[in-house]
C-alpha cells in the first residue's frame, strides 16, 4: 500500500484532527548561494495549541516534500529547510488520534506512514536543514533527525523524546537515528533516562551540547542567523564536523546502563523502555531500514497495549483536567490576594512562604512562638533565594525584592491585620489548630481566607468554633512542596463559594494541580497510601518476611518500595495518619504495633544503608513481633490491591472526589504514581481487581484502555 493510501485510511479514522499545513516558500540565500525552499509547519493556531502530526498533517508534509524533491531534481533549489510557527517547531504525533485506534494494522500504518514521509527528507538531491525554533517533542524532534543538518534556538524551552514516559517508543526514527548521530550513551539519556525522570525537557543550549544540533543561535533573530549559517555550509565556507561514533563496547555499556535505569524506575512493569533499548542495541550496525521496521512493530504493539492507553489517559489528566478542576466554583467569585500570612516557621511553613513569595510576588509574613524560630524560618527563605540567584534562576534585583517581601513577626496582630490569605502549618493536632485559627480570626480582616495545610484532620471541626467558619478551607500540599504539583483543596461543611474560588485562584497562581476534595478523613492521597501501606504492614505483622512483602508490589513499577516511602514520609507521621483513619474506619484501617514500636524506639525507618543498598536494620528486626502466617508475593499483591480497590470504591461512593479520574490525578501529581499505570484505577481495571472486589470497573472500556 502506498504512503498516500496508508495516510488516507488513517485520516478516515480520525475526522477531528487539528490539521498541520506544510507551507513552502522560496527565498534567496545571502552571498548569491542560490534559491532555498523553506517548509513551515503551522496548524494556523497560536502557540497555546502546538503543532502536531496526525494522518492528514503527515499527508501535507508528504505533499510539500514531493514538491521540493522535484525542484531539487530539476536544479531549481540548492537546499530545503524545515521550521515551525512562532514558539513551536512541532510536538509530535497527535495522541488524540492514537487513542482512537482499535486494530494492530491501523497502528502499524501510523508508524509506517510517519517513516515513509520523514525518510524522504534524507533522499532529496540537495542538503536538508531543520531549524528547531521552538518547542520540539517526539515526531517534531524526529523529522529534524532525518535532515542533513540542524540548528537550535537558545530560547527553545522544551525539547524531548517523551514516548517512553507515555508507554511508546520514539517510532519515527528516534531510536535508530539518534544513537547513530550522538552515540548510544547520550541517546539513552534522552530516550530512556530523561523520559523516565518525569519527562525531563532539554533547553536549546543542551540540545547543541549533546550534538543533536550543529549550531546554536539566539531566539531574537534565530531564523535569519540559521539561514546565514546555511549559506556558509552550502557554499563550502563552513564544514560541519561531527565526532566519530563509538560502535564498540561503549555502545553495549550504554544499553546496559539504560536497562539499569529502566529497572530502577519501572522494575520491568512497563514494556516501552525495554523495547526502545532493544532497537537502540540493534542500531549499532547502522542498518537504518531494519531500525525503522523494528520501530514500526514496537509502535504498533505498544499502541495496542494497556500501558500506552493508561499513559495517554494520565497525560490528559495532568494536561487538561488539572487545569479545569472538577467542581471548582466560578472563578469570578475569587477575591484578590495582596498579602499572605503563614502561621509557623518550621520547614514546611518556610517552604510554603518561599512558594507564595515566588509565585504571587506579594508580601509574606511568618509568625511563630518565639523570635529564634521566626529568624530561622526567614533565614531559610533568604538562603533559598540566594541559591536561586547563584544558579542564575533570578537576578540580583529580583533577589533583593523577594528578600524585602518576606518578614517575620511575633505578634499575629502586627503580621495579619491586612493579610488576605493566612495558612497554618503547625503541629498536626486538632486543639492546636483550633487555637491558632481563633487567634488569627481575632486579628485578620473579615474577608481573609483561613487555610489549613492539614494532611488528615477534619477541616469542618477545625472551623467549628469560629465566628466565620465559611472562610476556612483545606489547602493540603505535598512534600517536597516545590516539586510535587498536587494541592488537595478541601471544602469544609460551611466553606462558601467565594472562599473556595479564592483558594482555587491562588492554587492556579502557585502553578499547582488543584483537586476539590470532600472533608473526609485523610482526604485522597493519604487515605489510599495509608490503606496500601497498612495492608503491607498487616501481612508483615502476620508473618510474611519483609523482603517478600516489599517485592510483592514491584510489578506496579512504583517510584519506591512501601517501606522506603514510609522512611521518606517519616514513621511517626505514618503512624499518626493510620491512627486518625483507624478512629474513622476501625474495620479497615489498623494501627500496627510493630510500626508503633519502631516509632517509640526513635527509628527513622526499617532500613540501614551501610552497603549502599537498603537492608533491614538489625535493631528494627529485633523489635518486630510477627505471627506465623507467611504469604507469597502473589498472595500479598492480591491482598494489597484488593484493599486499595475496595477503598477507592468506598471513596467514590462517599463523594470524596467527583470521579475516579480525580483519584488518579491525585496519585499522579501527589504521590509520583507512574504514568504507565495511569494512576491506579486503570491498572486495577486491567488486572481484573476492580471487577473482583467491587463487581464493576472504575472506568468505561476505551477510557485508559483499547476501545472495544
Amino acid at each position: 500500500m502506498s504512503t498516500a493510501e496508508l495516510l488516507k485510511g488513517a485520516a478516515e479514522l480520525f475526522p477531528d484532527e487539528v490539521v498541520t499545513e506544510a507551507h513552502v516558500r522560496h527565498l534567496e540565500l545571502p552571498g548569491g548561494v542560490g534559491t532555498f525552499a523553506l517548509i513551515t509547519l503551522d496548524n494556523g493556531l497560536d502557540h497555546t495549541k502546538p503543532t502536531t502530526f496526525g494522518p492528514q498533517s503527515l499527508a501535507n508534509v508528504d505533499a510539500a516534500i514531493t514538491r521540493v524533491e522535484a525542484e531539487a531534481a530539476e536544479g531549481k533549489i540548492v537546499g530545503v529547510g524545515v521550521t515551525g510557527k512562532p514558539f513551536i517547531f512541532a510536538v509530535g504525533a497527535d495522541l488524540k488520534g492514537v487513542e482512537l485506534l482499535k486494530r494492530h494494522e491501523d497502528a502499524l500504518a501510523i508508524g509506517k506512514g510517519g517513516h515513509d514521509v520523514f525518510k524522504r527528507l534524507a533522499g532529496i538531491a540537495v542538503p536538508t536543514f531543520a531549524y528547531y525554533n521552538g518547542a520540539a517533542m517526539g515526531g517534531g524532534v524526529e523529522i529534524g533527525l532525518h535532515c542533513s543538518y540542524r540548528t537550535v534556538s537558545a530560547a527553545l524551552p522544551a525539547f524531548s523524546l517523551p514516548e517512553v514516559f507515555l508507554g511508546l517508543v520514539p517510532g519515527w526514527g528516534g531510536c535508530t537515528l539518534l544513537p547513530n548521530l550522538i552515540g548510544a550513551d547520550r541517546a539513552v539519556t534522552v530516550i530512556i533516562e530523561n523520559s523516565l525522570n518525569q519527562n525531563k525537557q532539554l533547553k536549546g543550549a543542551q540540545v547543541y551540547e549533546l550534538g543533536i544540533a550543529d549550531a546554536l543561535f539566539e531566539g531574537a533573530d534565530f531564523l535569519e542567523q540559521s539561514l546565514l549559517w546555511t549559506a556558509s555550509v552550502l557554499s563550502g565556507e563552513l564544514t560541519v564536523e561531527r565526532p566519530e561514533i563509538d560502535r564498540g563496547e561503549a555502545w553495549d555499556q550504554a544499553v546496559e546502563r539504560g536497562r539499569f535505569v529502566a529497572d530502577s524506575k519501572v522494575h520491568g512493569a512497563a514494556p516501552a523502555a525495554y523495547r526502545a533499548l532493544d532497537i537502540i542495541a540493534a542500531a549499532k550496525d547502522g542498518d537504518l531500514q531494519a531500525g525503522y521496521d523494528a520501530e514500526d512493530t514496537a509502535l504498533a504493539d505498544l499502541i495496542m497495549g494497556g500501558e500506552l492507553r493508561s499513559g495517554i489517559y494520565a497525560f490528559n489528566l495532568v494536561q487538561r483536567r488539572a487545569k479545569r478542576p472538577a467542581g471548582a466554583p466560578d472563578k469570578a467569585l475569587a477575591r484578590p490576594v495582596t498579602k499572605v500570612g503563614v502561621v509557623g516557621a518550621g520547614l514546611m511553613a518556610s517552604q510554603l512562604a518561599l512558594l507564595f513569595l515566588r509565585r504571587l510576588e506579594v508580601p509574606v509574613v511568618l509568625t511563630d512562638i518565639d523570635q529564634e524560630r521566626i529568624d530561622k524560618g526567614v533565614g531559610y527563605v533568604h538562603a533559598e533565594i540566594d541559591k536561586l540567584l547563584g544558579k542564575g534562576r533570578i537576578n540580583q534585583d529580583k533577589a533583593n525584592r523577594y528578600k524585602g517581601l518576606v518578614t517575620g513577626v511575633l505578634d499575629k496582630a502586627d503580621g495579619f491585620a491586612d493579610a488576605d490569605f493566612v495558612i497554618e502549618a503547625v503541629f498536626e493536632e486538632m486543639g492546636v489548630k483550633q487555637k491558632v485559627f481563633a487567634e488569627v480570626e481575632a486579628v485578620a480582616p473579615a474577608h481573609a481566607i483561613l487555610a489549613t495545610n492539614t494532611s488528615s484532620l477534619s477541616v469542618s471541626e477545625m472551623a467549628s468554633k469560629l465566628k466565620n467558619p465559611e472562610r476556612v478551607v483545606g489547602f493540603h500540599f505535598f512534600n517536597p512542596v516545590a516539586i510535587l504539583p498536587l494541592l488537595e483543596i478541601v471544602r469544609g461543611e460551611k466553606t462558601d463559594d467565594a472562599s473556595l474560588a479564592t483558594a482555587f485562584g491562588v492554587a492556579k497562581k502557585l502553578r499547582k494541580s488543584a483537586v476539590l476534595v470532600k472533608d473526609a478523613p485523610a482526604f485522597v492521597v493519604n487515605r489510599i497510601l495509608t490503606r496500601f501501606m497498612g495492608e503491607i504492614q498487616n501481612v508483615i505483622d502476620e508473618g510474611t518476611p519483609v523482603d517478600v512483602a516489599e517485592r510483592a508490589v514491584e510489578p506496579l513499577g512504583l517510584p519506591m518500595s512501601p517501606l522506603v516511602l514510609l522512611e521518606l514520609v517519616g514513621p511517626a507521621i505514618g503512624l499518626h495518619v493510620s491512627e486518625t483513619l483507624n478512629r474513622a474506619f476501625p474495620d479497615r484501617f489498623t494501627v500496627s504495633q510493630n510500626l508503633a514500636a519502631v516509632v517509640k524506639a526513635g527509628k527513622r525507618g526499617f532500613y540501614v544503608y551501610d552497603s549502599g543498598k537498603p537492608e533491614l536494620d538489625p535493631e528494627v528486626a529485633a523489635l518486630l513481633k510477627q505471627g506465623d502466617t507467611a504469604l507469597t508475593e502473589e498472595q500479598t499483591r492480591a491482598r494489597v490491591l484488593d484493599a486499595v480497590a475496595q477503598e477507592i470504591g468506598l471513596m467514590l461512593a462517599e463523594g470524596v472526589v467527583a470521579e475516579a479520574q480525580d483519584i488518579d490525578l491525585c496519585l499522579l501529581t501527589g504521590a509520583g504514581w507512574p504514568f504507565h499505570l495511569g494512576g491506579i484505577t486503570p491498572y486495577l481495571d486491567r488486572e481484573g481487581v476492580s471487577q473482583r472486589v467491587n463487581g464493576k470497573r472504575f472506568l468505561e472500556p476505551g477510557v485508559a484502555s483499547v476501545p472495544a
